[in-house]
């Protein structure tokens, strides 16, 4: 600067500058058009820096000078998706996606146009803009919960700090490393004597899961953005058209897409990106293919994980080969014994391998899979290590056929088949090994949801003698915790409060943690709902629950058979000694009708943030009252209940004239609601 600016001048060029070198950016990481020199951008840049050195309260969150990162996070925050991130349902064969198009046309009556892109191997993410600014990013996590990584998807130059318009939007897509920086990193952490990272997703996953933020700023990463989950002012109707607006808008897309007229058309653009693959720039493991015409996606819907209008295309798995140098055999919670061949580590798909399960005896002797075979071996969806064959060519002319294991590795029980099973099965029902499996299945999420016992200390509890079965994990005390390995006051207490809580789960959660053989989740709820309380199941015979819808001979069987075994009894006396409730609180088909809630057979979308609740407990709450939670909000919407920071979804609540509450109103309501 030639003179010393006043405030107003300064104001004034800064934001001459940042609308250029946002400009400049946006053609170069996006549009992949530069337009001026590197010189030119680096010139104007460090003058941006001088003015908000000089003047700090210009600095604006859009400015280019912010997604150099710096700020450090002590974890990454929690953050609950309002409309889920759903996973596709893969396919891998030309059959398979023919009979993918075949079911489509069944459901829609005749054929329809897909629009097809290329199924980058990254990290799923999803951007949340208001207003036009960017507020929150946050990674797929289970598709319901994801992690908030707002701070290092700032340090992405594809990512816009501000849109063109004043819209509120939110948009998914994948984060991924390019080749060319995965080569660059690897070789910079090589030269420091660091690990270097398996493939170029797994380096992107690490390099957005830094809590400093100037880390991921350095790990040159991009995004390709594809799907609209709140549509905002967006007015595509169709996928393809929804692509080129979302360029429009000032996302990064991807160019390689194309639509198709026919399966015959997918099945080109499949067959010619499997061989320019290697060619791009970006690693790619299959395409997906989506109905292009929106309204037929909401006519085809969702099942409970996948949309049924898409499917992604994953490209044949590469195979290599190693040796076989052990088989190793392990114990689950249900007895079975699995074995895995331990290899000589190789990499396959892009990450070093060193073991694959063989599943069974049966699989063993039908691959005739022996020790120092060599293996030809693959990544079942590029994921699971599995053996394809051996190479029968390259075994030594000493080889001598496995010979499977008699007795347990653990407990050294002989080993028996149940059932004409093919697996081979550890009956003792002191064996260690299942014991230790039965713990962390009954503290786990899905049964009796008792946070702070993993594996380890439960392992540790075990070996210590503390518990011996799922009613000790009641008995344990503060001074029995704190003899273990890592485990301080504060942490013993935060388990005991948990076990404790435990007790009060509905009697589904009780009954899915006692690992009956068959009764999944599912199942469980089905059972306690009929039955009513857990000592009623543990009576019932084999007529009274065959009779239930989608309980079978195989669950009705197996469910007997548990509960004639007295140890099963004594059990139960122990955990109705501890307190843990038998009986099945949730909501029962026959109540619905006497409900007396203003949440029954409603619409309900909840939005912001809750102080009471969580959401989930709020949705199972509300469920249980005979009302319908839903993530986006519609003419169809009854309720809308909007908490702290309420967004766009209370906005277009208010434009439709749909009933608006507040947490407080709606913990009210729950108060008050009741069965007749």
């Amino acid at each position: 600067m030639e003179h010393e600016m006043t405030i107003d001048e300064a104001a004034k060029r800064a934001e001459e500058l940042r609308s250029r070198l946002n400009r400049w950016s946006r053609e170069y990481y996006v549009e992949d058009k530069p337009t001026v020199e590197d010189y030119v951008y680096d010139q104007e840049y460090a003058e941006l820096v001088a003015i908000e050195e000089q003047y700090p309260d210009l600095i604006t969150s859009d400015s280019p000078t912010q997604r150099v990162g710096g700020k450090v996070l002590s974890g990454f925050e929690k953050v609950t998706h309002d409309i889920p991130l759903y996973s596709l349902n893969d396919v891998f064969s030309k059959d398979e996606l023919f009979a993918f198009d075949q079911r489509v046309q069944k459901a829609i009556g005749r054929p329809v146009d897909y629009c097809c892109e290329l199924k980058i191997d990254g990290l799923s993410v999803s951007l949340r803009y208001e207003n036009g600014e960017f507020v929150r990013g946050a990674t797929r996590g289970d598709g319901t919960v994801g992690e908030n990584i707002t701070e290092n998807l700032k340090t992405v130059r594809s990512v816009p700090l501000k849109l063109k318009d004043a819209i509120s939007i939110e948009v998914r897509g994948e984060c991924f490393m390019p080749k060319k920086s995965f080569v660059q990193l690897n070789q910079a952490r090589e030269a420091e004597g660091k690990d270097i990272f398996a493939n170029p997703r797994n380096a992107a996953a690490g390099s957005l899961r830094q809590l400093d933020s100037k880390i991921t700023a350095k790990r040159n990463l991009d995004t390709f953005l594809y799907t609209v989950a709140d549509f905002g002012p967006m007015k595509a109707t169709t996928q393809y058209d929804a692509l080129e607006e979302l360029e429009q808008i000032g996302f990064h897309t991807n160019h390689e897409k194309r639509l198709c007229h026919s399966i015959d058309e997918v099945w080109s653009f499949i067959e010619e990106y499997h061989e320019k693959r290697m060619d791009l720039t970006y690693e790619i493991d299959g395409i997906v293919i989506k109905v292009n015409d929106f309204s037929l996606q909401d006519q085809l819907g969702f099942t409970v994980k996948a949309p049924r209008w898409a499917t992604a295309y994953k490209f044949p798995p590469e195979e290599v080969e190693t040796k076989i140098e052990e088989i190793e055999w392990t114990v689950g919670r249900t007895g079975v014994v699995t074995p895995t061949a331990i290899m000589t580590p190789v990499r396959v798909a892009g990450t070093t391998v060193s073991r694959a399960s063989l599943h069974n005896g049966d699989y063993i002797k039908l691959k005739d899979i022996r020790l120092n075979d060599i293996v030809r071996i693959y990544k079942a969806g590029d994921i699971i290590p599995e053996v394809a064959q051996v190479v029968l060519d390259q075994r030594p002319a000493d080889s001598e056929p496995y010979v499977l294991p008699t007795h347990c590795p653990i407990c050294h029980s002989e080993l028996v088949h149940l059932d004409e099973e093919v697996a081979l099965r550890c009956i003792n029902p002191k064996c260690p090994a299942q014991i230790k499996e039965g713990l962390n299945h009954f503290v786990s999420r899905n049964a009796m949801n008792i946070d702070g016992l993993g594996p380890r200390v439960l392992a540790q509890m075990y070996d210590k003698q503390l518990v011996t079965d799922v009613a000790d994990l009641y008995k344990l005390t503060e001074e029995e915790l704190l003899t273990l390995d890592k485990i301080k006051e504060k942490s013993a207490n935060n388990i005991l409060t948990a076990i404790h809580d435990s007790k009060d789960n509905s009697v589904e959660r009780l009954i899915f943690g006692l690992g009956i053989r068959h009764v999944g989740s599912k199942a469980a709820k089905i059972l306690a709902e009929h039955f009513g309380d857990l000592e009623t199941l543990s009576k019932s015979d084999f007529e009274s629950i065959i009779v239930l819808d989608t309980i079978g001979d195989t669950i009705a069987d197996s469910v007997v058979t548990y509960f004639s075994n007295e140890e099963v009894h004594d059990l139960m006396s122990e955990l109705k000694q501890a307190g843990v409730n038998f009986e099945y609180k949730g909501i029962r088909s026959s109540q619905i009708e006497t409900i007396d809630s203003p949440f029954k057979e409603k619409t309900v979308v909840l939005t912001g943030k809750l102080t009471r609740f969580t959401r989930e407990e709020a949705k199972e709450t509300i469920e249980n009252l005979g009302g319908k939670v839903t993530g986006s909000v519609s003419k169809k919407t009854d309720i809308v209940v909007a908490g702290e920071d309420a967004g766009s979804k209370l906005t277009k609540a208010q434009e439709l004239g749909i009933d608006v509450w507040s947490e407080e109103k709606m913990a009210e309501a729950l108060a008050d609601s009741h069965f007749n």
